[in-house]
C-alpha cells in the first residue's frame, strides 16, 4: 500500500466517508503539504503537517479567531472535525499530522492590478479591527521570540555551509546584519493583538470571484499590528532590490483609511519582518545541511534559502519605507 493510499484510508475511517476518495497533490509550504480530496460531490483540502503539531490550545485559538474574522467579512476555508470532534489527527505511521478544510479553488493575487494594494490594506485593517488583545501565546507563555528576536552571531557561526551554492551570498548578507537589526526587539505588550503572523502571497489568494481568501492560520498569535503591517508591505511589494514604494504607499493608506490600528513610525516596527525572515533562513540552512533530513525537505530548503537571501531587506529599503509612511 502506498503512503498516499494509506493516508486516504486513514482519513476515510476518521471522517466516516463511504464514497470513493480521489486524491491529488496541492501546494506545499514550509510546514506542510496540501492534498486535494474529492469525496463524492464534496471537495476538501487535507493538510499534512510536518514536525511538531499545533497544540490543542492553538487550534482552539485559531478557530475562535477565524470565527471573528469570518463575521468581520474575511473569507477563509472552514476547518472540519472528524467523527470524534478532533480538528487534528495523527497520520498513519506517525511523524506527520492532519487537518481537514474546505477546498477553495484559489489562484495567486494579481499584483499588477491597480486595486490589489488597496484590497490588501483593507483586508489587513479588517483583520486587525476584529482581533482581541493578546499578551501571551495560546496556552500561555510570552510572545514567541521568533517574531522579535534575530538569531545570535553564534547561531550563524554553527552554519557550516562548506561548498553550498549559497554560502558566499549568505556570508555577504550576514555582514549587513548589525546595521539591519540594530533596532529589533519585543513590542510594547499594550500594543499586542491576535495576528495571523504569516500573511505572505502564498497565504492570501484570490477566490473564484476574485475576492481575497486567507489560508494557513497555524502561526497566529500576539503581535503589534504595525509590525505585521510592515512585514506585509515587504512580503507583497518588495522582491529583492526592487521595492514598489507606490504600491506600499497605496496599501498603507488603505489600511489607515479603513481603520487599521497599526502604524509604522520607527525602525523597531520592522522587528517582525527581520526576525521572521532571519529565523526562517537559519532554519532552512539547518535542514539543507542535515544529512538525516528527507531529500524532499532538503531540496525544498535549498530553494527557500535562495529566495530568503534574495528578499532579505536592506537598511536603505527600511529607511525608504519609514520615510514613505511618515509622509502618509
Amino acid at each position: 500500500m502506498s503512503v498516499v493510499t494509506e493516508l486516504v484510508a486513514h482519513v476515510r475511517e476518521a471522517f466516516g466517508w463511504d464514497a470513493d476518495v480521489v486524491v491529488s497533490a496541492g501546494p506545499r509550504g514550509a510546514l506542510g503539504q496540501i492534498w486535494r480530496l474529492e469525496v463524492g460531490p464534496a471537495r476538501y483540502a487535507l493538510k499534512e503537517i510536518f514536525g511538531e503539531p499545533p497544540s490543542e490550545a492553538l487550534i482552539e485559538a485559531e478557530l475562535a479567531f477565524a470565527r471573528r474574522a469570518a463575521e468581520a467579512g474575511v473569507r477563509l476555508p472552514a476547518s472540519h472535525p472528524d467523527r470524534a470532534g478532533r480538528h487534528l489527527l495523527s497520520a498513519p505511521g506517525g511523524g506527520t499530522w492532519l487537518r481537514l478544510y474546505d477546498w477553495v479553488d484559489l489562484r495567486p493575487v494579481d499584483l499588477a492590478a491597480r486595486a490589489t494594494p488597496r484590497e490588501l490594506g483593507a483586508l489587513l485593517a479588517r483583520l486587525h479591527r476584529c482581533a482581541p488583545a493578546a499578551t501571551a501565546e495560546a496556552g500561555g507563555g510570552p510572545p514567541a521570540a521568533w517574531y522579535h528576536q534575530v538569531p545570535a552571531e553564534r547561531d550563524w557561526a554553527r552554519v557550516d555551509a562548506g561548498g553550498a551554492d549559497w554560502a558566499g551570498r549568505l556570508a555577504d548578507r550576514l555582514a549587513t546584519l548589525p546595521e539591519l537589526c540594530a533596532a529589533v526587539g519585543p513590542a510594547d505588550p499594550a500594543e499586542l493583538i491576535v495576528c495571523h503572523r504569516d500573511l505572505h502571497p502564498e497565504n492570501v489568494l484570490a477566490g473564484p470571484a476574485g475576492a481575497l481568501v486567507v489560508v494557513d492560520w497555524d502561526n497566529l498569535g500576539p503581535a503589534a499590528p504595525g509590525r505585521e503591517l510592515a512585514r506585509a508591505l515587504f512580503d507583497w511589494f518588495c522582491e529583492g532590490p526592487d521595492a514598489d514604494l507606490d504600491a506600499m504607499g497605496t496599501m498603507y493608506e488603505a489600511y489607515v483609511r479603513d481603520g487599521g490600528p497599526g502604524r509604522i513610525t520607527q525602525a523597531a516596527d520592522f522587528s517582525m519582518l527581520l526576525a521572521g525572515r532571519l529565523n526562517f533562513l537559519l532554519a532552512q540552512t539547518r535542514i539543507a545541511l542535515d544529512p538525516g533530513a528527507e531529500r524532499r525537505h532538503r531540496e525544498w530548503a535549498e530553494r527557500e534559502i535562495d529566495e530568503a537571501l534574495r528578499i532579505l531587506p536592506t537598511p536603505r529599503q527600511l529607511a525608504d519605507v519609514l520615510a514613505l509612511t511618515a509622509s502618509r
